[in-house]
C-alpha cells in the first residue's frame, strides 16, 4: 500500500512512498515451470483455462504451474532447468517432455 507524504513549503508537493517488496536472491527457485493452459477431451475440442503464459506476460498477471507456484512470467524459460515437481507431475500424467 502506498502512503502519501505532504511536504510543507511555499510549493505544495506530494511524495508517494511505496514500500519495496522484500525479495531474496531467489536463485534456488529459478526453474522453468509447466503451466497447463487448457486441455482437449478425447471426444471434443480444446478447452482453454484462464492460465495463459503469453497473456500473463503481456498483462503482467500471474499464472499457476503444475507444482502450485504462482508467479508473473517474465524471464526466458530456456535459461533455467525444469522444475523437478512439475516434471514429476507431468510424467505421472503420461506427458512427454523434452530432454535436457
Amino acid at each position: 500500500m502506498a502512503s502519501v507524504v505532504t511536504m510543507g513549503s511555499s510549493l505544495e508537493q506530494e511524495l508517494v512512498v511505496r514500500p519495496e517488496p522484500t525479495l531474496d536472491d531467489g536463485d534456488h527457485d529459478r526453474f522453468t515451470h509447466i503451466v497447463l493452459e487448457g486441455y482437449t477431451p478425447k471426444d471434443g475440442e480444446f478447452v482453454p483455462l484462464d492460465n495463459s503464459v503469453v497473456g500473463a506476460m503481456v498483462n503482467s498477471t500471474p499464472v499457476k504451474a503444475l507444482c502450485g507456484k504462482v508467479w508473473v512470467p517474465g524471464r526466458d524459460p530456456q535459461k533455467y532447468p525444469l522444475c523437478p515437481t512439475c516434471r514429476e507431475i507431468a510424467q505421472s500424467m503420461g506427458w512427454s517432455l523434452p530432454t535436457g
